[in-house]
């Protein structure tokens, strides 16, 4: 017997018009703004045509004039967070109402006085006016890592630990959405100012759910979290974070090679079944020198040799350093540089030549080059790729250590006069160089929060290559990563202060 569903496909309704000027204004004093978030666009053109035929005026921006701001299923603290992110000069002089006083205004026919039962309270004011008892000031922690300033002066490290150690075991699994609420909790405590000295600290701190809180109390109370020390002891676990450690090894493969019952590397060498792939077998051969940290002085040196390189193809392209070196970071696992050339077109072929002459210099001991898939006709795209499209290579090149100032050698590396240095090497068209160097700047989850805000907040799509405005369906340029902070309405954060 065969069931049959039939979907009916909805009729898209007609968009009001929010025109003020067919509607006589009645009440001059009484400014409204309805907020469309979470009351969706059609209810709101609805609602402000019906205030506006009882003589209402309403507002269709958020401005220092509007006198009442109309909210509906919004709660408290993520009313007030996006009320503060407009900048106004006097936010709580503002009625903050919610729909209550709206439908009852609606049909007295007038403004009604507004009272306790319809205000929507700033609930940072009243933590400030009946003051709890813990000594850290964290009303206004912001949910987006975007908009908290996160140096690499973590204050709670002994708990933030822990909760990555966590995150990193459901990434292991495949659990995406235990991992992200973890990660996203320890972002949070590190961008605090001073380390949590109680439990009744982390009452005001968003992203903290309640696992992610139970975690820390049980490390206040014990000194330790034993579900981590588990996961550390946990031979998946350890077998696991060995083979994903492997330049080319991802988590699927990992997990494949252990499901195989592979447990070290000379197994997963020697078994017959296992075929590496050209990046894989780079990163078994080099493995002791690129699984090392890499040094500021290293990272510094690399910057010479490829500046020397690209200066040799085009004398005015300049040569920057991103990733975690840029953020401020002393050690990485590898240093991740981007190519600017002024003019457009230049990009073209400027990887490939770098890449033949550090092969005629013979230090260049891997090399993966992609050419650029860059269509601005394919944009926007509303699903992220964790790779963007302009011309790019993976690089394993020597680095003598002649060539590295301040560096101090152990007995064992004396033995020979280079080691193996992961390097990746970008190459954007010009006017999409600002989009290209805030991305691979990171950190991830400041990445992965800035795109979560232009799209939340801003009706806005943005990645490595655009950021797009849906409401004028429009192309947003930038020169800088200042420009792209300004279109979406946000103080300009140093990278210095991504470490999200």
């Amino acid at each position: 017997m065969f069931q049959t569903t039939i979907l009916a496909r909805k009729r898209r309704r007609p968009e009001a018009t929010l025109s003020q000027g067919h509607d006589k204004v009645k009440f001059r004093d009484v400014i409204l703004y309805l907020v469309e978030r979470r009351m969706g666009k059609s209810r709101r053109n609805f609602l402000s045509n019906l205030a506006r035929s009882k003589g209402f005026c309403v507002d269709d921006s958020l401005s220092d004039h509007v006198t009442h701001v109309v909210s509906e299923g919004n709660t408290a603290q993520e009313l007030w967070n996006w009320l503060e992110e407009h900048d106004l000069k006097k936010p709580h002089d503002k009625h903050v109402l919610n729909i209550s006083w709206f439908t009852e205004s609606m049909s007295a026919g007038q403004p009604v006085p507004v009272e306790m039962k319809h205000h929507i309270p700033n609930p940072a004011v009243e933590r400030r006016s009946f003051p709890c008892t813990s000594t850290n000031p964290t009303s206004s922690v912001s949910p987006f890592a975007c908009k908290r300033r996160t140096t690499l002066d973590n204050h709670n490290k002994s708990f933030t630990d822990v909760l990555e150690v966590l995150a990193e075991n459901f990434e292991f699994s495949g659990n995406q959405g235990p991992c992200l609420a973890f990660r996203r909790a320890a972002s949070v405590l590190k961008s605090l100012p001073a380390t949590l000295r109680r439990p009744g600290d982390m009452e005001h701190l968003p992203c903290l759910g309640e696992h992610s809180k139970a975690i820390i109390e049980e490390i206040f109370e014990c000194g330790s979290c034993s579900k981590a020390e588990e996961i550390l002891n946990d031979e998946r676990y350890q077998t696991l974070k060995m083979f994903n450690s492997v330049f080319g090894v991802g988590i699927k493969t990992a997990e494949n090679w252990y499901c195989r019952g592979l447990r070290t590397f000379e197994q997963v060498l020697t078994e017959p079944n296992v075929r590496l792939n050209r990046m894989q077998t780079a990163g078994f051969l080099f493995y002791e020198d690129i699984s090392r940290p890499v040094s500021r002085a290293e990272a510094n040196a690399l910057k010479v040799l490829i500046e020397e390189a690209v200066t040799c193809v085009n004398p005015s392209a300049n040569v920057y350093i991103t990733g975690g070196f840029r953020r401020g970071k002393d050690f990485g696992h590898d240093v991740d540089f981007i190519i600017r050339t002024p003019v457009p077109g230049q990009e073209d072929g400027l990887l490939q030549a770098v890449i033949d002459r550090f092969r005629s210099q013979n230090i260049l001991l891997y090399s993966d080059f992609q050419e650029s898939t860059f269509d601005l006709k394919k944009l926007p795209s509303c699903r992220f790729e964790a790779m963007d499209h302009f011309h790019k290579c993976f690089l394993i090149v020597k680095l003598r250590r002649e060539q590295v100032l301040e560096e101090k050698e152990t007995d064992e590396e004396r033995q020979r006069d280079w080691r193996a240095v992961r390097v990746d090497l970008v190459a954007p068209p010009i006017e999409r160089f600002a989009y290209a160097m805030l991305g691979w700047t990171g950190s991830t989850l400041f990445e992965r929060d800035l795109r979560r805000f232009a799209r939340l907040e801003r009706g806005k799509l943005l990645d490595n290559h655009v950021l797009y405005d849906k409401a004028t369906k429009t192309f947003l340029p930038a020169q800088t990563e200042e420009d792209i902070f300004t279109h979406l309405g946000l103080e300009f954060i140093e990278p210095s202060e991504r470490n999200a």
